[in-house]
């Protein structure tokens, strides 16, 4: 049975510790295809991997299974889960909201705590390694053919830990919203969706700053701001050639405003 694992963790690619995930994987089903999502997530920064999960669910087939290890409560008595999602993917980590961005995006249909320590790797595991000895395993298993109904005891799908995410506003003077993401390129990009601004022309007012929108990076000349909608469907603020994180000193949470020119705001 073959199968997709995608993995997503903040372990970075200094240490060996995607490579122990790898093996785990791979000793218990040789088989498998084993997709990198990122291993670059900042430290314990569950923000950026809900995001980076959301962006990358679409594009995945629906079978897949996600092992998620972005894990400041390892050790705790957060609970490690197993969740079922309505169009056949899985999702396999610690329930601490990491899993956000896909909720969003499509119905969780059942969900178990890993209580069934014959799918872990060891019967005792690493206090500070669950993505070894837990989550890695499970996810083999799963993609073994082991059934979902045997990784461990239901929980109440209503129970699972969801992270906050502050909504845009649609107010007299233009659509309100906040910097939910920075990306490698230091793009700044926020909660503002595409639909909010598509036919209209618009601008963003950040910093003190007046910033025109175009269509792509190349309309501006280089090192000049510009507003545009990116491939994800979220208005960014970028630079061409540059990191508009730099320019404007922007960081997560930060409030932006995106006016439209010319046109009342359908609420």
């Amino acid at each position: 049975m073959t199968k997709i694992i995608a993995l997503l963790t903040d372990f970075g690619g200094e240490d060996v510790y995607v490579g122990v995930l790898k093996g785990v994987i791979k000793g218990i089903n040789p088989n498998v295809t084993i997709i990198d999502l990122t291993h670059e997530i900042p430290p314990q920064n569950l923000g950026k991997a809900s995001f980076c999960l959301g962006s990358a669910f679409p594009y995945l087939p629906a079978d897949t299974i996600y092992i998620a290890v972005v894990d400041p409560g390892v050790g705790s008595q957060r609970r490690a889960i197993a969740l079922e999602c309505a169009n056949g993917a899985y999702l396999i980590g610690p329930d601490n909201g990491i899993f956000t961005g896909i909720f969003n995006q499509v119905p969780i249909v059942a969900a178990r705590e890993l209580s069934n320590r014959d799918y872990w790797r060891t019967l005792q595991p690493s206090y500070t390694f669950h993505g070894r000895d837990i989550f890695a395993p499970v996810g083999a298993y799963l993609a073994s053919g082991v059934a979902f109904a045997e990784l461990g005891k239901m929980i109440e799908v209503e129970t699972l830990v969801r992270l906050p995410l502050p909504g845009y506003q649609v107010t007299a003077d233009g659509i309100r919203g906040i910097i939910q993401d920075i990306d490698h390129f230091g793009n700044l990009i926020s909660n503002i969706p595409a639909q909010m601004v598509e036919g209209k022309r618009w601008f963003v007012e950040v910093s003190g700053k007046i910033i025109e929108s175009q269509t792509s990076y190349s309309q501006k000349n280089q090192g000049e701001l510009l507003g545009l909608i990116n491939s994800e469907g979220w208005v960014e603020i970028a630079v061409n050639g540059g990191k508009a994180v730099e320019r404007l000193k922007l960081g997560l949470g930060d409030p932006i405003l995106v006016k439209i020119e010319g046109k009342n705001i359908d609420k």
